[in-house]
C-alpha cells in the first residue's frame, strides 16, 4: 500500500454493477486494500457498456474499479468458502449488495460472518429495508428512481415520466455506504466493537427526495400541496441564448437585481411580485419567465462576462463532449491519460476531493477477472499445490496477465 487515510484497513468486496463498486472505490482510493470477490464470469459490469478493448473490461467497469484486486471464487463449488473465511479472518470491511436472504442461504449473513471474526463491519446494500413489504424485491436504479420519485419530479415538470440518465440512486447511496462504513470504523477505534449496517437503496432515496419534496405537506394540516415550485416550473433548467444556453441560479436579492438591470427591466427591482426572496418565491413562475425571456437577447459568452462582472452564479451549458474539454477542468489537471496493462491508453479523473494528509499515490489499473487470485490466496497462507488444487475444482480462476499472455 501506498499511503492514504484508509491504509492498513481490509475490505472484502462482494459487490457488483455500480452501488457498491463506487463505495468500495471511494475507499480503495483513500489507501484501504480492497479485494473484489468476483464469481469465474465476473462482475456483470464488466460487459454493461457495450464496447471495449478487451473483452469484460468495459468503461464503466474500469471507472469503478481501480486500485482494487479480484479474486474469482466460485462459491457452488468446494474449497471456495473456506478460503473466503480466511479472507473474513483478516479482514476490516465486508460489503455485499444483493438481497439478505442470499447472503443467509450462503451462510454469509450477520451472525455467520461475526462468528468468523466478531470486529469486522459487515454492511449489506440493498433495494428494500428489511422491515417493509418490499424486502425481497429485486431492485435496480431505475426501480429505485421510479419507486421513489424521481421519474414524478420529471413528470410534474415537463409532463411526462423520465429517469435521471444517469445511475443517480446506485451513486448516491454508494457515497452513504462510505459514510456509514466510516462512522463504524471511528466507533470500532473507541469501543474495539464491529458493527452490522444495513443501507437500503428505497428508503435512502425517498428521504432525497422528500425532504425537498414534501413541502408543504410537512405540516398538520398541510399547508399546501407536494413540490417545490421553483424547482419544478417547466422554466427550471438551461436557459436559451442568441447562440447556446447558459444555467444562471439569482436567488438572493442583490444577483436578482443585477440580473434585471442586465436584461435591462431595472424597474422590476421595486415590484412588489420581485422586490424580494419571499415574493420572487411566490410568484416564482412569473420571475422564471421575465427570467427566460430576457436572456434570449445576447450570446452565452456575453451572459457569462456581465453575471462573473456582478457576481451572480451562472455558468455556461455543456454537453458531455463539451464538458470534457471545459477549462476550468484543464487547469486543475482533472483528466489523466494512464496506460492500462490490457486496455492502452485510458481518460481517467484524479481525485476531486483533497486532504492536506494525501491520499493513496500509487495506482491500480481496474484488474482483469481474478488477476490477483494467486496473489491473494498466498496472502491468506495457501500454497501453491493448494491453489492449483482449488484451481482444478473450479473454486477460483487464475487470472494473472503473464499467465494470459
Amino acid at each position: 500500500m501506498a499511503g492514504g487515510p484508509l491504509e492498513g484497513v481490509t475490505v472484502v468486496d462482494m459487490t457488483a454493477v455500480v452501488v457498491g463498486p463506487l463505495a468500495t472505490q471511494t475507499l480503495a482510493d483513500y489507501g484501504a486494500d480492497v479485494i473484489k470477490i468476483e464469481p469465474p464470469g465476473g462482475d456483470i459490469a464488466r460487459t454493461l457498456s457495450g464496447r471495449a478493448v478487451t473483452p469484460n473490461m468495459s468503461s464503466k467497469f474500469l471507472h469503478l474499479n481501480r486500485n482494487k484486486r479480484s479474486l474469482v471464487l466460485d462459491l457452488k463449488k468446494p474449497g471456495a468458502y473456506p478460503a473466503l473465511a480466511r479472507l473474513l479472518e483478516r479482514a476490516d470491511i465486508m460489503l455485499w449488495n444483493v438481497r439478505p436472504s442470499a447472503m443467509a442461504r450462503l451462510k454469509l449473513g450477520y451472525d455467520d460472518v461475526r462468528a468468523i471474526n466478531p470486529r469486522i463491519i459487515y454492511c449489506g446494500l440493498f433495494g428494500f429495508g428489511q422491515d417493509g413489504r418490499y424486502r425481497e424485491k429485486p431492485a435496480y436504479d431505475s426501480i429505485i428512481q421510479g419507486g421513489a420519485g424521481i421519474a414524478a419530479l420529471h413528470h410534474r415538470a415537463t409532463g411526462e415520466p423520465r429517469y435521471v440518465p444517469i445511475v443517480m440512486a446506485d451513486r448516491t447511496v454508494g457515497l452513504i455506504a462510505v459514510q456509514m462504513l466510516l462512522m463504524a470504523l471511528y466507533q470500532r477505534e473507541r469501543t474495539g466493537e464491529g458493527a452490522a449496517i444495513e443501507v437500503p437503496m428505497f428508503e435512502n432515496m425517498a428521504k432525497f427526495v422528500l425532504e425537498e419534496h414534501m413541502y408543504l405537506k410537512t405540516f398538520d394540516p398541510p399547508l399546501g400541496p407536494t413540490g417545490d415550485p421553483r424547482l419544478l416550473d417547466p422554466e427550471a433548467r438551461p436557459i436559451p441564448t442568441r447562440d447556446g444556453w447558459i444555467c444562471i441560479s439569482a436567488n438572493t436579492n442583490p444577483q436578482a437585481f443585477a440580473l434585471f438591470d442586465a436584461i435591462g427591466r431595472p424597474e422590476l427591482k421595486d415590484d412588489p411580485r420581485f422586490n424580494s426572496v419571499a415574493a420572487r418565491f411566490k410568484n416564482v413562475k412569473d420571475y422564471l419567465a421575465i427570467r427566460s425571456a430576457g436572456l434570449k437577447t445576447r450570446t452565452t459568452a456575453e451572459w457569462i462576462e456581465i453575471f462573473d462582472r456582478n457576481d451572480v452564479p451562472a455558468m455556461p451549458y455543456h454537453t458531455l463532449d463539451s464538458l470534457l474539454d471545459d477549462p476550468h477542468l484543464a487547469d486543475a489537471g482533472f483528466f489523466q491519460w494512464i496506460e492500462h496493462p490490457t486496455e492502452g491508453r485510458v481518460r481517467q479523473m484524479r481525485l476531486p476531493n483533497k486532504l492536506s494528509t494525501g491520499a493513496r499515490s500509487d495506482f491500480l489499473p481496474a484488474p482483469k477477472v481474478g488477476q490477483h487470485s494467486v496473489e491473494v490466496l498466498r496472502e491468506v497462507g495457501y500454497s501453491d499445490a493448494e491453489i492449483d488444487a482449488l484451481i482444478a475444482a473450479g473454486a477460483t480462476l487464475d487470472g494473472r496477465l503473464e499467465k494470459a499472455r
